[in-house]
């Protein structure tokens, strides 16, 4: 399965789940925020990006060059609570 695919799944998941009420709120907010130019400022794919050390799930530092090492790296942000 694709990524675009997986992504797809994802969000037919979270309309199934979560109120419509709710999901016109974050829906509002992620056009706000798109609204704002906050993306004039966001890495764009292919860019590079300076080295960064960030703590895994398990507390564990993680630096980018070992991952580099290894192939390319992809960089996920979560917010919210798990």
């Amino acid at each position: 399965m694709s990524l675009a695919e997986q992504l797809d799944a994802i969000r037919e998941a979270g309309s199934k789940r979560i109120p419509d009420d709710k999901r016109a709120i974050m829906g509002q907010a992620t056009v706000d925020l798109k609204n704002s130019g906050i993306l004039d400022g966001v890495p764009k794919v292919g860019d590079k990006l300076p080295g960064f050390v960030l703590k895994n799930a398990q507390g564990v530092e993680i630096h980018s060059e070992n991952l580099l090492d290894h192939g390319a790296v992809v960089l996920t942000v979560f917010r919210g609570v798990w």
